[in-house]
């Protein structure tokens, strides 16, 4: 069955969804961490306190007789039945801008492609493995998941609970050693030998090797730290990890780690979504990705707090008082710039988005703030200046010394082809660093 495709953040009729009527029944009004739940994979993983994508957001959003997308793209499938979500910056036959985010940003190759056919299950598949070495390489940083777990020992030496079933079996007559489990804490445990036969699963793929190579290091620190890794304890360790998801919030990562590997591993036995009423597919945050992309721009002129990793918090009072995350700060002291990078188009940034930059601006005492958005319609950037005065007054008049700018970045619209899109990419994306360094100094 053809795939019917919409774009994010947009609205469409509900009869243009007749054609997958169990698959909207399925994800319509349904939240992400739902969704997830069901089987779906969100990325990033979905946080209940994340500010840029929230657990309670939908992917299709029932108003009146319409369905809402939300900030998500990506595949979704229920049987032989197939939604894709594209960028809706992208007006052009195949959504090359959804690709070239995953391309800058995840390093993905440019095999990947929503164009869905038969072999759809198995085109979910590469995501996911795709998707492995940022979810191992971002676990990693806080060090190799360390455990108690209960090692069985047969010797003379005891330190731990009598096994008497395995005592009588292999101390039948009595030779001086006892059958005993001791509780250790240790880095070879269940969730660390899931991780390496993930990582041997993905050596034997064609591309594998070249997947790994991108975090190299940390496999080899995978592989150091589980020396009793055997091939055919696989099935083992997947029921096990199955039963004891990681559920520490310090170690949120590697419990996305851990379901990542789970379904890597499961799809050997079965294909990814079998079974007729089954949920399946892979999500991406536009905003989230739209952000990192731009900070692969911008990185030697601007700091960037993340606000999932809660990396670079900022206080807006003193006695650690309102924590706030700008996208983007300018590293010159003397001309301080902040930047917000949005997911939508310059006539939808206002409002609340202006009083959160202007808040921003006002704490690091910065006389500049910029919107950064993906632009598709070719306009010009429009420079907003603060006013002064009241109303009440008739004293209102614009300031010089505190402006904010939109400043879009061109998302071309006419590429013949995914190589062609990437060139002209290039070009936008020079004028887009220019134009702002040059403001920005």
């Amino acid at each position: 069955m053809k795939p019917l495709k919409i774009k994010d953040n947009t609205s469409t009729r509900k009869e243009a969804f007749s054609d997958i009527p169990l698959l909207t029944k399925k994800i319509a009004d349904k939240t992400l961490k739902q969704l997830e739940y069901e089987g779906v994979f969100v990325f990033p993983a979905v946080m209940e306190d994340a500010e840029d994508m929230v657990a309670d957001q939908m992917v299709l959003q029932s108003v009146n007789d319409c369905y809402c997308s939300g900030n998500v793209m990506g595949y979704l499938g229920c049987g032989n039945q197939r939604l894709v979500i594209e960028s809706r910056f992208s007006t052009s036959r195949h959504d090359y801008f959804f690709q070239y985010l995953l391309d800058r940003v995840l390093d993905f190759p440019n095999l990947v492609n929503l164009e869905t056919d038969a072999d759809h299950e198995n085109k979910l598949f590469q995501f996911l493995l795709f998707l492995f070495p940022h979810y191992l390489r971002t676990a990693m940083r806080k060090g190799i998941y360390k455990t108690y777990i209960h090692n069985p020992y047969n010797d003379s030496h005891i330190k731990g609970a009598i096994d008497i079933a395995r005592h009588i079996k292999r101390n039948t007559p009595f030779t001086g050693r006892v059958a005993y489990n001791q509780r250790e804490y240790s880095y070879d445990n269940g969730l660390m030998e899931l991780v390496r036969h993930t990582i041997e699963y993905i050596r034997k793929k064609p591309y594998g090797r070249g997947i790994l190579a991108k975090v190299k290091d940390e496999v080899q620190m995978v592989v150091d730290a589980t020396a009793r890794y055997q091939p055919y304890d696989r099935g083992k360790l997947i029921a096990e990890n199955k039963h004891n998801i990681v559920r520490h919030a310090y170690y949120h990562e590697y419990r996305a780690l851990q379901l990542l590997c789970l379904l890597i591993l499961q799809h050997q036995k079965h294909q990814i979504g079998s079974g007729s009423r089954q949920v399946y597919g892979i999500l991406f945050d536009g905003a989230w990705l739209w952000e990192e992309y731009v900070n692969t721009l911008i990185q030697e002129r601007f700091y960037h707090p993340m606000n999932r990793s809660r990396e670079g918090a900022q206080r807006l009072f003193a006695g650690n008082s309102g924590w706030i995350y700008p996208d983007f700060i300018g590293r010159d002291r003397k001309h301080r710039v902040i930047a917000d990078a949005k997911y939508k188009p310059s006539t939808n940034i206002g409002n609340r988005d202006y009083l959160q930059l202007l808040a921003y601006l006002f704490r690091f005492e910065a006389q500049k703030g910029f919107y950064l958005y993906p632009e598709a319609d070719q306009n010009k950037d429009v420079v907003l200046h603060m006013n002064r005065g009241c109303t009440y007054e008739r004293n209102v008049q614009p300031r010089e010394d505190v402006t904010v700018v939109k400043h879009g970045l061109k998302i071309p619209q006419n590429a013949e082809n995914y190589q062609s899109f990437v060139e002209q990419m290039k070009v936008s994306e020079q004028e887009f660093r220019q134009v702002l360094f040059a403001e920005y100094t």
